[in-house]
């Protein structure tokens, strides 16, 4: 039996990014050091300890997120039942395009993704800190 794809990783990003906002890094620079902001680095590990974060953001991998922000989940992070914007990140911008997406969906409402992400910012001038257990 064949495999037959009904929608490709391209097809879902593209929809994501139809939906959520995206913000330049110049725009995510301007939000970067407010109260009501959080930053949501959604990288692995391995990727967060080689290249750093940007500072102050919350390292939340993206297979755990959506048992983060749930609040009946066991495993939920009351950070994000607060009235923040959540600017979410990865290396490229796909998986945070799809998890704003989720993030909008579950009730974050303001749920943004870095477009062009970690790379982005850094190619911006955007600072990085090295991660810390």
């Amino acid at each position: 039996m064949t495999f037959s794809m009904s929608k490709s990783y391209k097809d879902l990003i593209a929809e994501a990014e139809a939906i959520v906002v995206s913000i330049s890094p110049a725009e995510a620079a301007d939000l970067h050091d407010r109260d009501d902001s959080l930053f949501v680095d959604l990288r692995v590990i391995r990727e967060v300890e080689r290249t750093g974060v940007i500072p102050g953001a919350l390292s939340c991998p993206r297979g755990l997120m959506e048992f983060w922000i749930d609040p009946s989940s066991p495993y939920h992070k009351p950070v994000f039942a607060e009235d923040r914007a959540f600017i979410f990140y990865c290396d490229n911008g796909w998986r945070s395009a799809l998890a704003a997406r989720t993030a909008l969906e579950m009730g974050l409402q303001r749920a943004v993704f870095l477009k062009g992400g970690f790379d982005a910012w850094i190619a911006d001038g955007g600072d990085a800190i090295p991660y810390k257990w």
